[in-house]
């Protein structure tokens, strides 16, 4: 019986999933540049927007290179994204059979909140060759960009989804970081503020891109803002 790494290694191809972190294409990270030079086949997700964010940090190393577009519909139904998720794992397998070097880039990190790694268990229980290269996370950028620390000492951290209800997790004692917050920014700044932690909140809106704005009180910010928009709270330290 085989295992499954040797099973891997009877596979000609292999998926690369490539952080890019979370705007700036200097933030690429030398292994991304190398995976990217070598890979045969780039793929980008594509969510129906107009904006290609992802190919905006990459076009550099994309010439030559066969371009494909996945599918990461932006909704909340499991049965939608199943399809989707096993649609684009079903056409990486075909790529791989074919002996291609494929690299599947996405925001960030892929291991923080990435439709990537979906794909990614998909691809490895069948038995290919695959690996992960990380990124710059959205919340360490904003962090350098605000020109503060995240944690120090023994101050804990904690990453949020802010897109989901957060407000079981606004009570616990610890930093933190609100992550994809711009459909429920105004609300978000809302429920800080009735917990009195507005004031040790800032934003940044598109870490690192063209269009990027930086709150450092939270507070200032009267008008809704982008699907990048990350908050970070800072807890008094007891």
């Amino acid at each position: 019986m085989q295992t499954e790494n040797t099973a891997a290694q009877h596979r000609p191809g292999k998926l690369w999933g490539v952080g890019i972190g979370p705007g700036d294409p200097e933030l690429l990270t030398l292994k991304a540049v190398q995976v990217l030079w070598q890979s045969d086949v780039v793929i980008l997700p594509d969510a129906n927007g107009p904006e290609k964010t992802a190919m905006n940090i990459v076009h550099n190393y994309l010439k030559g290179k066969t371009l494909l577009f996945a599918k990461t519909p932006m909704v909340r139904d499991p049965a939608v994204l199943e399809k989707a998720h096993e649609k684009a794992a079903e056409e990486i397998c075909t790529l791989l059979d074919q002996g291609k070097q494929v690299a599947f880039v996405t925001l960030g990190d892929p291991a923080i909140y990435s439709t990537y790694m979906y794909l990614h268990q998909r691809v490895l229980s069948r038995g290919y060759n695959v690996e992960v290269v990380p990124g710059v996370p959205s919340f360490c950028a904003a962090a350098a960009r605000l020109n503060r620390s995240l944690c120090q000492g023994r101050e804990p951290l904690l990453i949020i989804p802010a897109s989901y209800d957060p407000s079981a997790l606004l009570d616990v004692p610890a930093n933190k970081v609100f992550m994809k917050a711009g459909r429920s920014i105004l609300e978000l700044q809302k429920v800080l503020a009735d917990k009195g932690q507005l004031d040790g909140a800032s934003l940044v809106e598109n870490c690192g891109m063209a269009n990027e704005r930086v709150y450092p009180r939270f507070a200032d910010l009267t008008e809704p803002s982008g699907y990048f928009s990350l908050v970070i709270v800072k807890a008094e330290t007891p």
